[in-house]
C-alpha cells in the first residue's frame, strides 16, 4: 500500500493539485496543440512513449511484490488456487459476453453496411506487419512464453504473465520455508513500500505523459480522421458503454457495490488511460487503490495482472464488432453458423495474443486469419480509426479488471467492506502521488 502524505491525512489540497485535474488539462492541452500545431504535437511523441516505459519499468517489480506479500500472508495455501480458478472462471464468463454484446450490436446496427467496398481492391500490404504478428501469436507459443529463462529475466523480460508465474513460485516458497520466510517477509513489505513510493515519483510526471500521448495521437492522425468511419467509432463507444453500465453495472450491484462509485474512485487512472491509450500506465496505481479499497493484496495480485492479459472485455467487442464491419463493408453476408465460427476463433485467439503490443488489431487479425470468409486485408478499412478506439479499449478493459477484482475478493470472502464503503462513499482516498484525490 502507498504511504500517504500528511496532506492526504485530513488537510484539503488546492484544487489545481488534484492529479485528475491535472491529467484533464493536459489532455485538453494535447487535443489543441494536435489540432492546431498538429507538426508540434505529433514531434511529443518520444515524451509519451517516455513516460509508458517509465509506469512500465515499475510493473514489474510492483507485480511481484504485491503477489510474493500477499501470498506469504495467506494461511492456507489452497486459497491461492481457489482465488486464481475463481478469477479464470469470471474471466471465461464476462468475456465471452463482451464478445456476443459486440456480435449482436453489429448485426443490429449494421456500421459497414452500404460502404460497398470491392475486397479485391483492398491493399493488403497495409496490415502485412499485424497480420505476420498474429500468426506468431499461437497458443503454443502464447503458453511457452510464460517460463522465462530465469528467475530473474522474468523482472526484466517485461512479460507480465512470467511476472507473475515466478512470483506466485516465489511466494508459495516463502510462505512454506517457515522461520526463514516469517524473516524475509518483513523485507518484502518494507520493499513494497519503497517501490510505491518510485511509483508515486512516476505518477507526477502523469500529466506530462498524457499531454504528449494525446498530442501525438491528434497531430499524427487528425480529429478529421474520425469523420470517415464516424458510424463505426461512435457504434464502438456506444457498446462498450452499453457493456460497462448494464453488464458490469449488473455483476457490481450482485457483489454489493455502485459501479459508478467505483469508477468515480478511480476517475484520476482513468483519465490517464484515455490520455495515453493504455491502461498498463495506470496498473501499478489501480494496485495500490484497490488494496485501500478493501480488497486483500493476494487477491489483487493475482487477479489483476492476470486480467490485464485475459479479462480484455473492451478487445473483446472490438474484434467481433470490426470483423462483422468489414464483413458488411465487403458485401459479405455471414450466416449464424459462420458468425457463431467467428465467435468460436475469437475466444481462442484473443487469449493465443494476450500480452502482445497492438494486442486489439493483432487479435483481430488472427481471428480473421483463421475465418476465411472476411478478408485480412480489410482490416485496412479501419486502420486510420483505430487508435481513436484504442482509447475505449483501454478504458473498458480497466473498468473490467477493477470490478474483475473486487468480485472475486468478495467471492473469497476477503473484502473489507469497511474499508471498501469508505473508499467508495467518500472517495476521499490518496491517490498514487501521495496526494489527495477527492
Amino acid at each position: 500500500m502507498l504511504p500517504v502524505e500528511p496532506a492526504a491525512s485530513g488537510r484539503s489540497l488546492p484544487w489545481y493539485r488534484h492529479l485528475y485535474l491535472q491529467v484533464l488539462v493536459a489532455i485538453l492541452g494535447g487535443i489543441l496543440l494536435g489540432h492546431f500545431a498538429p507538426t508540434s504535437g505529433a514531434a511529443l511523441k518520444p515524451l509519451g512513449d517516455g513516460f509508458i516505459a517509465l509506469v512500465r519499468m515499475v510493473i514489474p517489480p510492483v507485480i511481484f511484490l504485491t503477489i510474493v506479500t500477499g501470498i506469504a500472508g495467506l494461511r492456507d495455501m489452497a486459497e491461492v488456487g481457489r482465488i486464481a480458478a475463481m478469477a479464470m472462471g469470471y474471466f471465461l464468463v464476462l468475456s465471452s459476453a463482451a464478445l456476443v454484446v459486440g456480435l449482436v450490436v453489429a448485426n443490429i446496427v449494421r456500421p459497414g453496411a452500404g460502404l460497398n467496398i470491392d475486397p479485391a481492391s483492398l491493399d493488403p500490404g497495409k496490415v502485412a506487419d499485424f497480420a505476420a504478428k498474429a500468426h506468431d501469436a499461437t497458443v503454443t507459443d502464447f503458453l511457452g512464453g510464460i517460463i522465462p529463462e530465469t528467475l530473474v529475466s522474468a523482472l526484466t523480460g517485461g512479460n507480465v504473465l512470467q511476472v507473475l508465474l515466478v512470483a506466485i513460485l516465489f511466494g508459495y516458497a516463502l510462505a512454506l520455508s517457515g522461520e526463514p520466510g516469517r524473516r524475509l517477509l518483513p523485507l518484502f513489505e518494507d520493499l513494497t513500500q519503497v517501490v510505491f513510493r518510485i511509483v508515486g515519483l512516476v505518477m507526477q510526471a502523469a500529466p506530462i505523459g498524457a499531454f504528449a500521448a494525446m498530442a501525438f495521437t491528434i497531430g499524427r492522425y487528425g480529429i478529421g480522421t474520425v469523420a470517415n468511419l464516424a458510424w463505426l467509432v461512435a457504434t464502438f463507444y456506444a457498446t462498450s458503454l452499453l457493456f460497462v453500465v448494464v453488464v458490469l453495472g449488473a455483476v457490481a450491484r450482485l457483489a454489493g457495490f455502485s459501479l459508478f462509485r467505483l469508477v468515480a474512485y478511480l476517475k484520476a487512472e482513468l483519465l490517464l488511460v484515455l490520455g495515453t491509450s493504455s491502461s498498463e500506465s495506470a496498473l501499478p496505481a489501480l494496485i495500490s487503490k484497490l488494496e485501500r479499497a478493501g480488497c486483500p493484496p493476494g487477491v489483487v495480485g493475482l487477479v489483476v495482472p492476470t486480467g490485464y492479459s485475459f479479462n480484455l472485455d473492451g478487445t473483446n467487442i472490438y474484434m467481433t464488432l470490426a470483423a462483422l464491419f468489414i464483413a458488411q463493408a465487403c458485401n459479405i453476408e455471414l450466416s449464424l453458423g459462420q458468425q457463431l465460427a467467428l465467435l468460436g476463433v475469437a475466444m481462442i485467439s484473443s487469449k493465443g495474443a494476450a500480452g502482445v503490443t497492438g494486442a486489439g488489431f493483432i487479435t483481430l487479425a488472427a481471428t480473421l486469419s483463421i475465418v476465411p470468409e472476411v478478408p485480412v486485408a480489410g482490416m485496412a478499412l479501419i486502420l486510420g480509426v483505430d487508435r481513436f478506439m484504442s482509447e475505449c479499449r483501454s478504458l473498458t478493459n480497466f473498468v473490467g479488471n477493477a470490478v474483475a477484482t473486487v468480485v472475486v475478493a468478495r467471492w473469497d470472502g476477503g473484502l473489507d467492506r469497511a474499508a471498501l464503503d469508505r473508499a467508495l462513499g467518500s472517495g476521499a482516498a490518496p491517490d498514487p502521488t501521495g496526494r489527495q484525490t477527492p
